[in-house]
């Protein structure tokens, strides 16, 4: 059941909808962008599953408090709420495009009715529920899936005949698992070690009974995402050879129109559906675990009875719903706030989090300090794609962002911790 939901956390609206077109664009090539990060990010947590499951903790937060200090997990704590409410503002987004092109219901009427839903079951039945509903709606993805890769590859030309359908050029790229390596090398970067310490999949390795479950649990996820990721992969890919440009409404709503009965059609639209609202809950839920558990327990109201933890816990769902459909109508571009989301847990929180498992010297100041740095460079990075600051010398979202901001957290997280340890012999 964990590695379902474990595998719905991430397998969700990019997959399903976003990565379909940009296959389409970019070929094979496309997979760096969401299947090689969750393969990196799932490989990283089965070798550190075993000393998460050691502080036997239920946040992220708790751990950084047990390994550091509070004021260290003050700042994962703001990291996190962040990261999630941004992911649950991107599946907004997608959720909005797709009842705006398959129903045509307004852009601003999908994002409420899609996450509406979404923060009903999630308040009403909490982690449960959410694991509940991610199963259901795993399958209803999976069946989604492979019906329209059949149906893309019914209508397609095979493989094997794209070199005499399509010029050379067109062909090594779209068979070329290094087309655009640059660019896809930042997100694999930035998705992947993002990822590595995203809370809601943390979450799932802090529920399992023992250290055996989380490592089978992981496993068997590592070994689904290769044939998920690539089945999507090449849906896109097979759509090559059907239409000549990408088509306004994105590849999965347009095979549906052409090729599906309405029958059909209806049963994918609903399998869709469940794969962004999967991912949409497990990131809804951790965020208001953070928002209650870490902040409003910890420092507006220590010692809250779980009556009203409880109670704050619907109500913090309830708020960052809000807030991610307030950002979701305002910023309408997905990988923009995905982007700024990963940015702030990657330079902000990755370097202390991970080494803190593996280097013993690594102490509270280096850890706040890195911390600093990581908020400094990516609200820098976000006031800069805003148009607020001049250009840095590195381009934004970028492989060299991507290098500077954890290399540069990296040596601020060891020198600090090198030098007060110095200071205090």
């Amino acid at each position: 059941m964990l590695s379902i939901t474990f595998i719905a956390s991430w397998w969700g609206g990019g997959s399903a909808v976003d990565l379909v077109d940009l296959s389409f664009r970019d070929g094979i090539s496309a997979y760096w962008i969401y299947g090689m990060p969750v393969l990196l990010a799932t490989a990283l947590m089965w070798v550190f599953a075993t000393r998460i499951r050691k502080y036997n903790l239920t946040t992220q937060p708790e751990i950084m408090e047990t390994r550091y200090n509070a004021l260290s997990a003050g700042f994962l704590s703001v990291f996190i709420l962040v990261f999630m409410l941004l992911g649950v503002a991107t599946q907004a987004i997608v959720i909005g495009n797709f009842f705006e092109s398959f129903l045509g219901l307004s852009y601003n009427i999908g994002v409420f009715v899609g996450v509406g839903l979404v923060v009903v079951y999630s308040s009403i039945g909490g982690f449960k529920g959410v694991v509940i509903t991610d199963i259901i709606q795993f399958v209803f993805l999976l069946i989604a899936t492979i019906v329209l890769f059949v149906v893309v590859v019914k209508n397609g030309a095979a493989l094997s005949e794209y070199s005499s359908i399509f010029d050379s050029t067109k062909v090594d790229n779209t068979f070329s698992f290094t087309y655009k390596f640059a660019d896809h090398f930042a997100y694999f970067i930035t998705f992947g070690t993002s990822w590595v310490i995203q809370a809601n999949v943390w979450q799932r390795i802090a529920a399992t009974p023992k250290v055996g479950d989380a490592n089978k649990m992981l496993a068997m996820s590592f070994f689904a995402f290769i044939p998920l990721y690539a089945i999507v992969t090449l849906t896109g890919v097979y759509a090559i050879s059907i239409y000549d440009v990408l088509p306004q409404n994105g590849i999965v709503v347009q095979l549906i129109h052409d090729f599906l009965p309405q029958w059909a059609g209806a049963l994918i639209f609903v399998g869709i559906l469940a794969a962004i609202m999967s991912t949409m809950d497990s990131l809804l839920n951790t965020g208001s675990l953070v928002l209650s558990l870490d902040i409003f327990n910890k420092y507006i109201k220590p010692n809250s009875s779980q009556k009203q933890m409880v109670r704050f816990g619907r109500f913090a769902t309830w708020l960052i719903a809000l807030l991610s459909i307030f950002i979701a109508i305002n910023i309408k571009s997905i990988s923009k706030v995905s982007w700024i989301g990963s940015d702030f847990l990657t330079t902000g929180a990755f370097v202390p989090l991970i080494l803190g498992f593996v280097w013993k010297k690594g102490n509270s100041n280096g850890a706040v300090a890195s911390m600093i740095f990581g908020l400094l460079f990516s609200s820098y990075n976000l006031f800069v794609e805003l148009d607020f600051l001049p250009s840095p010398p590195w381009e934004i979202a970028s492989v060299a962002q991507a290098l500077i901001g954890i290399t540069t957290s990296a040596i601020i997280f060891v020198s600090v911790s090198l030098l007060g340890d110095k200071l205090k012999s």
